[in-house]
């Protein structure tokens, strides 16, 4: 059995603290062990009023996210009594030896502490780009739904909750138990955030950026080099690769690419062109290379995303 504690700072999103619950009671419930139960949950809420709360023999502690839309509301929350405990209480479980769990902006908690420096994770996919200006020693992965580099696992934008937990009762109790606990809540498996990140948010955030995606979408049915995009703005490649990354967390091909298919899922939404036609309409000669792509990313063919007549 392992020993949870689940960290609800004051304010936290509830769906994510009601998915945390509701995953490790399905785990419990469905394992097939009465005697013994995969999981020992004990809620421990953090908020302004000082608490000592003593986690010593938790083997595992989970944050859900903390419910904050913006990025002045996440840095202001950072700095709450709250979070200041909070962050000091999973630094001593993870020194006396517990495992660490953090979706959403709860990531930014656990890497205000340190404890992520020199680690992979991943974070709400829209506050990456504050998330490497204030982390630069964190390896960040946005596209990634979980990372679970453990002893610390993180995962992506709210939902990703989901994602999170399955990881844990993996991790804890076994990929079949996981599994299992996937069917009986209907829980699809999902690997990347990529198809739910939007680059005209993240490219809004700085000028040059936000003129090349616009120059891209200009530009989109015809083949053209990076260094031309980058002249484009006025910027040499070298720097405009540097700028993309910190700004997006992708290359300049990536980010082309996914301009392209982008548009090519909502021609595919909202017309019937075929998909040759999208694929010459959205740059790419041959078709194959655009369902390819397509499959790659959202698991699903192209024909997935027409509309249902």
């Amino acid at each position: 059995m392992t020993k949870v504690a689940v960290v609800e700072i004051e304010g936290c999103m509830a769906s994510s603290a009601a998915i945390t619950h509701d995953v490790m009671a399905t785990a419990n419930q469905i394992s097939g062990t009465k005697r013994v139960r995969p999981f020992k949950v004990t809620t421990v809420r953090c908020g302004a009023r000082r608490s000592d709360v003593n986690l010593r023999g938790i083997e595992l502690v989970i944050v859900p996210g903390l419910g904050t839309p913006s990025a002045d509301e996440l840095e202001s929350k950072l700095k709450s009594p709250a979070c200041r405990r909070a962050g000091d209480m999973l630094t001593r479980a993870f020194n006396n030896g517990a495992m660490l769990a953090a979706p959403c902006a709860s990531t930014f908690l656990l890497a205000e502490t340190g404890l992520l420096d020199g680690r992979r994770a991943t974070t709400t996919w829209w506050f990456a780009p504050l998330f490497r200006q204030r982390y630069p020693r964190v390896e960040l992965m946005t596209e990634q739904m979980v990372v679970a580099d453990w002893p610390i696992a993180t995962a992506g934008a709210a939902m990703a909750q989901m994602d999170l937990m399955l990881a844990v009762v993996s991790r804890f109790a076994g990929p079949r138990l996981a599994k299992a606990c996937a069917n009986f809540l209907l829980l699809d498996e999902r690997r990347s955030q990529a198809p739910f990140m939007a680059m005209t948010y993240l490219a809004g955030q700085d000028p040059k950026i936000a003129r090349a995606e616009q120059w891209v979408r200009d530009n989109i049915a015809r083949d053209f080099a990076i260094e031309e995009l980058a002249a484009a703005v006025a910027l040499a490649p070298r720097t405009f690769a540097r700028r993309m990354a910190a700004i997006c967390g992708v290359s300049p091909i990536q980010f082309v690419q996914r301009i392209r298919l982008e548009t090519a899922r909502l021609l595919l939404e909202t017309t019937r062109l075929p998909v040759d036609e999208i694929a010459r309409r959205v740059g790419y000669a041959e078709p194959s290379t655009l369902r390819r792509l397509i499959r790659r990313d959202t698991k699903h063919p192209p024909g997935h995303f027409r509309p249902v007549a």
